[in-house]
């Protein structure tokens, strides 16, 4: 005998409630929703971010285009929902941090609809070029795009307008991204109104000279020094006291600031990125030293304690520096951004103790 509720196969009267809704069984529901989520297919050349212009052209419909499915970046704007950035390196190898992929990625889904005459400055052409930045000015929200008269100054949201002349600014297409955007020196340049710290102003204009270990170097001090001299800006000051300081060698901006600091201290300015040999052959390079005192100065960034074969390798060669007889000084980012007199005090005391 059944009970109240039960039916005979066993199935509650809540679970039979499960499986209709208005009379209308779950499976119907759930094709109903199917066809309802469903998106005609976008052509394949329009690619996973277009303009709406381009659409509408390859025959897309209006309303295809407000489908749930596409995301607006920018005014006339549509991309993929969830499609993956493809970028994850910058044009030396090193793996982008989350705010410049961020901000590259707005940057490549802009320039969909970028007209003749615009192109990528400031702050958006420093991640472009791979200038480094502090996180809070890389994570900027918007991105930069410059004009020069009578082109109309960009507007919108999500975009900074900004309007120069063909004095203070060259433009060039970066290899790398593809992008049109001002040169390397032009947009160190512009950095001068943005970067309040020296030092990284002067680690941006590092990284815009550097030939160690690169192909070719973005651009040159001689081209850095005419940017600066290209007529009145915002920053001219900053940049004519950055300058002499600008350093071909330096391969990031902890090993800048911590030149710099050791400068500032009183100190005398170490070797960039340095050619250990001992009998003849290379046993290590060090980020800073001071070669004749046999003291070498080594910033420890995350990646050497995250990555097992890097710590291992970092081991080794601490070791190999050891038996040559060298002082390594091992310092974090915590020390050199946060408590640069220890740094100071720990560089200070070594050389005391071998002079």
């Amino acid at each position: 005998m059944l009970r109240a509720g039960a039916s005979s196969t066993g199935a509650s009267a809540a679970q039979l409630s499960t499986q209709r809704t208005s009379g209308v069984r779950v499976s119907d529901l759930e094709r109903e929703h199917r066809r309802m989520t469903r998106q005609p297919p976008l052509p394949a050349d329009l690619g996973t971010r277009f303009s709406v212009a381009d659409a509408l052209r390859a025959g897309v419909s209006p309303s295809r285009l407000r489908k749930a499915d596409l995301t607006r970046p920018f005014h006339g704007i549509r991309t993929l929902s969830g499609a993956a950035f493809d970028v994850v390196s910058d044009r030396h190898g090193r793996e982008l941090g989350p705010a410049e992929r961020d901000h590259l990625r707005r940057a490549h889904e802009y320039a969909t609809v970028m007209s003749d005459g615009q192109f990528f400055s400031h702050v958006t052409a420093a991640v472009i070029w791979g200038l480094p930045l502090p996180r809070g000015i890389a994570g900027r929200k918007g991105i930069d795009v410059a004009v020069f008269p009578p082109s109309r100054l960009p507007r919108g949201q999500g975009v900074r307008g900004h309007e120069t002349t063909p004095r203070l600014t060259t433009v060039r297409r970066d290899p790398h991204s593809g992008l049109l955007v001002a040169s390397p020196a032009s947009t160190w340049a512009m950095l001068g109104a943005i970067l309040r710290d020296p030092y990284d102003l002067i680690a941006a204009g590092d990284a815009a000279v550097r030939d160690w270990r690169v192909a070719e170097p973005l651009t040159t001090l001689a081209a850095l020094a005419a940017a600066v001299g290209s007529g009145r800006r915002v920053g001219v000051g900053s940049l004519r006291a950055a300058l002499p300081l600008v350093r071909t060698r330096s391969a990031s901006r902890p090993e800048t600031r911590a030149r710099l600091t050791l400068i500032d201290a009183g100190g005398e300015e170490p070797e960039l990125n340095f050619d250990v040999f001992e009998a003849g052959r290379k046993i290590a390079c060090v980020d800073l030293a001071y070669p004749r005192l046999k003291i070498a100065v080594e910033y420890e960034g995350e990646h050497h304690l995250l990555d097992p074969e890097q710590w291992a390798r970092d081991i080794r060669r601490y070791e190999r520096l050891a038996a040559a007889g060298w002082r390594v000084i091992r310092v974090t980012k915590i020390e050199l951004f946060e408590n640069p007199s220890v740094f100071v005090a720990r560089v200070r005391n070594a050389i005391a103790e071998r002079s």
